[in-house]
Order: C-alpha cells, then structure tokens, then sequence
C-alpha cells in the first residue's frame, strides 16, 4: 500500500484525533493512558473521547460512538476489545475516517485462531474501504513537532532521524534515549503485527522526507522481502539507513513470533539484504543510537587515519588496539605536528605522537584546541578522538575549573573539517562514575558534538559511518 503526502500528514501531523475506548475511571493502560499522556505532552489540536457511558473525560467532551464526532478526525486511535474492532473500521469507514492506528493486541501474535481470524477481517475491511491501518499490536506513530507524544519523550525533541519499529517498546526507547542526548526525531512509528501498513510502506516514505537525515529501524519480519530489499537499497542511496534485525536466535525468532506473530527468516537472506543494499547492520540498542549519533552530527571522513588524543598510556595502548580492529589505522603524525608536540609534551610520563599521552589535554581549553589544529591541518589524520578522563579523587589533578565549556565553544564556533568525537571513561559499575559520565556525555552531544562512553563504541560507530560513505563514493 502506498502512503500519499496526504496520508503523511493525517498519520503524524493530526489535528483531530479519536481516542476510542477511554474509560472514566482512573489511569489504566489504552485510552485512557493515551490520552492523559497526549494532554500532558501538550497536543495542540483537538482531541475526542469516545465512550458510550460518559458525558466527559478528563476535562474533555465525550461522545458516544464515531457517527456523533462534530467532524471527521485526521485520526482515530482504537484502544477497545480485540472481538470490537472490526465494528469500529466499519464506523471508521462510514464517516470517511481513513487513517486509523490499533493500539489493541489479541490477534494473530496471541497464536489462537480467534485472534488470527480477527486480524484478517481487519485486512479485508481496510483493502474493502481503503483504510490506512497501522498496527494492531503496536504504539502507532509518533512526532513531536506535531504535539503526537502519547509515548516515548514527552514532550519530545524535534530533529532529523526517522524511526520505523515493529516494537513499542523499543521504538519508545529510542525517542527516549536520542532525545536525551540532544537529537531529535521528526518521525516515529511503531507498527506491531503489520496486518496493512508495513516497514516498506513507512520507509519509501521516510526516504523521500527532506526533513529527515537518518533513518532507524528495528525489524523482526518483513511480508515482501524484495520489495524491502528495493526500497532500502534506494533509500539508503539518499540518506543513511540503520536496521536493527530482532530474532536472529533461534531463541528471539521463537520470542518474535509470539510479539508480533512474525516470522523471522533466514539469516543468510539477511546477511545478502545487507550486503545489496549497503544498510548498516547494529544488534544492540546502544550500537543503534551510537550509529544515528554519529550520522547525525558527523560529516564523511576522507579516510581511516585517527588522531587519538589523551586517554593516558595504557589506555592509548588499548585504544589503539580497539581502532585497529575496526580496520582504522593510527598513523604517525606529521613532521610540523610531532615538531608542536616534542616541545610541549614533557618526556616522562607522556607520549608525544599517535596516540597523544598527555595530561594537559584534560585540563587546558587552549591546548587541546592548538593539538585540534594540527590534527585538522595533517594529512594522515581523517578522524580525531578526544578522550575525557572524569576528575575524581583518584587522580592527581589541580583543582581547576572544568574546561568543557570552553573546549564546547571552541568546537561550535570552528568549521569541522573532520569528524571530532570525545570518548568520556564511564563504563562499569560505579554509579556515580556512570552518573558524571551521562552528565557530561550529554553536555558534548546537546551542543552537536558526539561523546561516547567508551572507545569501544565510539570506534564502532565511526566504522559505520565510514563504510557508508566509503560505499557511496564507490557507487557515485
């Protein structure tokens, strides 16, 4: 089913919106929550409650059924029974309400023949009236510069980077997590059992978005798997698309089809899916966000030589170590480059060269800023890694004023020529160590520039986005 412009606006830019089956009593999950959670995050348009028993809810003027609504909404969100909903497509359809999203489960993913029947009188009603159906079996969609926040952030954080999920949870966790660290979303979905709308549907259409730069996925099946095929290849030829493939165990398949009634498939397909279509392949949440992170805030490095700059001596050692495995080099520096160093680094305790030992890069704006430069000017360097040591008791540091600040200005007010990223050491167990590194983590990110908890992760994600680009200058 193909999506108009039309159909867009309608989905995630709503300003009227049928909540059907809101109860009167206090909060519970469905309706109710839903919108609680649409008032709280400030919905600009108008909202409808539907229940037959109610005069109004939550301030709200409630209506019986769909027929007695003032107008026709963008949007209805259905919330009842599972055995009601196809009366309700019915109603839909017979006031001309086409854009619907159901929230309700109990269909095929409940593995019963009830439920499986059910879902299939919702395909034959929408294909009979051309109803655009997402789900049932999911959080339906999301954009907060529309006020659409029923889940996730609230009331959200507008950006660049689209999300399409089969899971509510993990989509609602993305918005949570990007957001937090100052990268918004223009559009989010979360389609469950994909009885009518699908991931194609959601991606062809994402792909043509001029407002969106990245894009995300999280996948367990897909109904046409050429059709995927076809419309990620192109799209990803546009912008950089991300896919999160669940149920690659035999385990989580079996788990997958009882969520969303999905079949998996095989990995071999899906290891040619990511080979044709050059889509960068994550399996973690943290390998997700740390992706669109840097697709989001980096530019395309010209090549795979990184200044890594502080991080002491064994951690230099190990950092090297981590990049050289993700197949980036760490060159020798050049000749006007070492000259800087060898005079400004002292010859006990630090290391003057590629990997960059030296203490003063923790504590001194300037300095770090004149060790960027000649990183910025030296043709073996494509990629530069700052690393954050977290001052505490542990380290012999005077007691000066934090240099981020400054180190955030110099960065924002520079033209990078080359992707920047700061790694900040707060991995691990302690909590406090975790609660400073989150704090300064976002402080980096919220201002444009990515912060990583760990080398690990940042090279991991420089690596996506360096084979992207790699494959796309092979393919221009």
């Amino acid at each position: 089913m193909t999506l108009s412009q039309t159909d867009v606006q309608k989905i995630f830019n709503p300003v009227h919106v049928a909540v059907i089956g809101v109860s009167t009593g206090d909060y519970k999950f469905g309706g109710t929550s839903f919108l609680m959670k649409l008032q709280e995050g400030g919905f600009p348009g108008i909202l409808y409650p539907i229940n037959p028993k109610a005069q109004e809810i939550r301030g709200l003027k409630a209506y019986p059924d769909l027929k007695s609504l003032p107008v026709v909404p963008d949007l209805a969100i259905v919330c009842v029974a599972a055995r009601l909903v196809p009366g309700i497509l019915e109603d839909c359809a017979s006031i001309g309400l086409l854009h619907v999203h159901i929230l309700t489960s109990g269909f095929r993913e409940s593995g019963l023949e009830e439920g499986k029947l059910l879902e299939e009188q919702i395909v034959a009603i929408a294909k009979d009236k051309g109803l655009k159906v997402i789900g049932p079996n999911c959080m339906g969609p999301y954009c907060p510069s529309a006020g659409l926040t029923a889940w996730g952030a609230i009331p959200g954080l507008s950006g660049s980077v689209g999300i399409i999920s089969q899971s509510g949870g993990l989509t609602q966790r993305l918005t949570e997590y990007t957001s937090s660290l100052g990268i918004g979303v223009d559009k989010a979905v979360s389609f469950g059992n994909a009885a009518v709308l699908d991931s194609t549907d959601f991606l062809e259409i994402l792909a043509e978005d001029k407002d969106i730069r990245v894009i995300a996925m999280y996948l367990e099946s897909v109904k046409d798997a050429r059709k995927l095929l076809q419309i990620a290849k192109a799209a990803n030829q546009k912008k950089p698309v991300i896919l999160w493939k669940g149920g690659e165990s035999q385990a989580g398949a079996a788990t997958a089809a009882s969520h969303t009634g999905a079949m998996s498939g095989s990995q071999k397909l899906w290891q040619a899916f990511y080979r044709q279509t050059g889509v960068t392949r994550v399996r973690s949440m943290n390998e997700c966000v740390d992706a669109i992170m840097a697709f989001s805030l980096l530019t395309a490095p010209a090549g795979h030589g990184v200044f890594l700059i502080g991080g002491g001596g064994g951690n230099s050692v190990a950092n090297s170590d981590t990049f050289n495995r993700q197949g980036f080099e760490v060159p020798p520096l050049s000749e006007p480059t070492m000259d800087f160093l060898s005079r400004s680094v002292p010859t006990a305790g630090s290391i003057a060269g590629n990997p960059l030992d030296m203490w003063r890069t923790f504590i001194d704006a300037d300095y770090l800023a004149q060790v960027l430069e000649l990183g910025y000017k030296d043709s073996a360097i494509s990629i530069i890694v700052v690393d954050r040591l977290i001052p505490r008791m542990a380290y012999h540091f005077p007691d000066l004023a934090d240099p981020t600040p400054e180190t955030i200005a110099y960065l924002k007010n520079r033209q990078i020529v080359k992707p920047t990223v700061f790694t900040i050491d707060s991995d691990g167990g302690d909590p406090e160590l975790a609660d400073m590194g989150a704090r300064l983590r976002a402080k980096f990110c919220r201002a444009g520039i990515p912060a990583f908890p760990s080398a690990r992760r940042a090279a991991r994600a420089l690596r996506h986005l360096y084979h992207y680009h790699t494959r796309q200058k092979r393919s221009d």
